[in-house]
């Protein structure tokens, strides 16, 4: 290539990195803010811990015990928020309802593990 015209393609592809760039960040945003379904689950936290290696998410397990005597199904979430994840700490080991928000197409485990974030949790007696 000549060098005048390597001078006129770089400006082009600095801007589609830009571009590529903010329509990821503006994706992301969205995905994150937008919520695709919500609602509740009640059961039995049988597993809540702080992981990632580089971004640090709570993550948790619910069993939820529809009849006494059959198999509990498990339900995975993500809790984004500290105040929440204290609450949940202080009621494990007894039955739960987690308040969630739906969040699909979450671009990296960065964010969560899951597409389930709670926002809310209540001691149920």
């Amino acid at each position: 290539m000549q060098p005048s015209r390597q001078r006129r393609v770089w400006p082009w592809v600095a801007g589609l990195i830009i571009v590529l760039l903010a329509l990821f960040a503006a994706y992301t945003w969205v995905v994150l803010n937008w919520s695709y379904s919500s609602g509740e689950r009640a059961g039995y936290v049988q597993k809540f811990s702080k992981k990632g290696w580089l971004c640090k998410t709570w993550e948790g397990e619910l069993a939820m015990v529809n009849m006494p005597g059959t198999l509990s199904e498990k339900f995975y979430f993500t809790v984004p928020d500290g105040a929440v994840a204290a609450k949940i700490n202080k009621s494990l080991g007894k039955r739960v309802s987690l308040t969630y928000d739906q969040h699909i197409g979450v671009p990296s485990t960065c964010f969560a593990d899951t597409e389930y974030f709670v926002k809310d949790v209540r001691v149920v007696e």
